[in-house]
This record gives structure tokens, sequence and C-alpha cells, in this order.
């Protein structure tokens, strides 16, 4: 129950970050154009996927000699372009959360940067 902390907003007006109401955000959202917001969401999506991209890169960095082309420079590039494939799937279907934390960022700035 979020009570009186909610400002005259529904509860399902109420944008959420990672679970949790966020009323700074939801103010901030008004100030701040949909096409600039679908903009930085993007933007927030992309900078998640090259965060798992190089945290997938280091998981494998040890692994030599497996998958379809044994242990040979093709290795190295079919791994990587594997590795990108799975960041940017993994952050499209929602991520680890840092792209909703990203996301709040980017608006919140915005957002200051019209008041």
């Amino acid at each position: 129950m979020i009570g009186s902390a909610t400002h005259g907003y529904s509860a399902a007006a109420i944008p959420t970050i990672n679970g949790r109401p966020d009323i700074e955000l939801a103010e901030a959202l008004k100030k701040v154009s949909p096409q600039t917001q679908a903009k930085m969401k993007t933007q927030a999506t992309d900078f998640e996927a090259m965060f798992l991209n190089s945290m997938f890169s280091q998981m494998t960095s040890s692994i030599k000699g497996e998958g379809p082309f044994g242990d040979t420079v093709g290795t190295g590039v079919w791994r990587s372009m594997l590795t990108d494939q799975y960041s940017k799937s993994f952050a499209k279907a929602g991520g680890i959360g840092v792209s909703a934390d990203v996301f709040r960022q980017l608006i919140l700035q915005q957002a200051g940067r019209t008041s």
C-alpha cells in the first residue's frame, strides 16, 4: 500500500523501477516528450546489452577449444557473435534491471534540463 505518498496519483499511474513505485520519475516523465522517452528507453536497453556483452565475454574468455570450430581463430569470432546476440536478447527481454535504472537517470537528467 502506497498510502498518502502517492501525491494525487492513482496506484496504476505511478511508474515502478525494479518493483518500487517512483513518484520522482512520474513527475519527471511529465516534463519529457514521448519521443525523447522512447529514445532514452532505447539508449538504456543498448547500454544494458553492452554491459551484458562485457559480462558474458569475461565469463567465456578462458574457454578454449570447444564449440563447432574447435580451437581455431574462428572459435573466438563465433563466440563473440554468439555473446553479442545473447546480450541483445537478454536486454530486450528485460535484462537484469540495469536498463530501468539507467532510463530513470536519463529521464531525471532531461527533466532537470527543462525545468
